[in-house]
């Protein structure tokens, strides 16, 4: 997986944290490395990596893009000003593949899918969908 965001990191140049659950056999500290570009860190025993996660996005407001499937963090990212993306998007585009079709919206689609409760233009994407999309595009 480190290889992985290693090449990533040296096409794009995006600066990336990857974070580890050290909550069971972590240190007495949380540690940090550099390796390839790429700062890692293992949170500390009976520190959950959620709790990292969450922390680093809170403290620096920097709008992080947050790559999860964990719904927690996905919601504390758009509290915190960050933009979610699932690990699935995020493992396509560097796969080089086209993330999954929920993800985009196309206009001229005949198909229309209305979701229950929804206000407003079922055409016009919500303000998260949009900024999921924009991001997804600057990946």
């Amino acid at each position: 997986m480190i290889e992985s965001l290693i090449e990533y990191r040296k096409k794009k140049g995006h600066n990336i944290i990857v974070v580890f659950d050290g909550w069971k056999t972590g240190g007495a500290q949380e540690n940090q490395s550099i390796i390839g570009g790429i700062k890692v860190i293992y949170s500390r025993l009976g520190e959950k990596a959620d709790y990292v996660i969450k922390r680093i996005i809170s403290s620096e407001r920097a709008g992080w893009v947050v790559v999860t499937s964990d719904r927690d963090i996905t919601a504390h990212a758009w509290s915190s000003g960050s933009v979610p993306i699932s690990s699935e998007d995020f493992l396509s585009i560097i796969k080089k593949e086209q993330p999954e079709e929920s993800v985009f919206y196309e206009e001229d689609s005949e198909e229309e899918y209305v979701e229950p409760g929804r206000k407003g233009n079922p055409k016009k994407l919500s303000k998260k969908e949009k900024a999921i999309r924009q991001t997804l595009n600057k990946l």
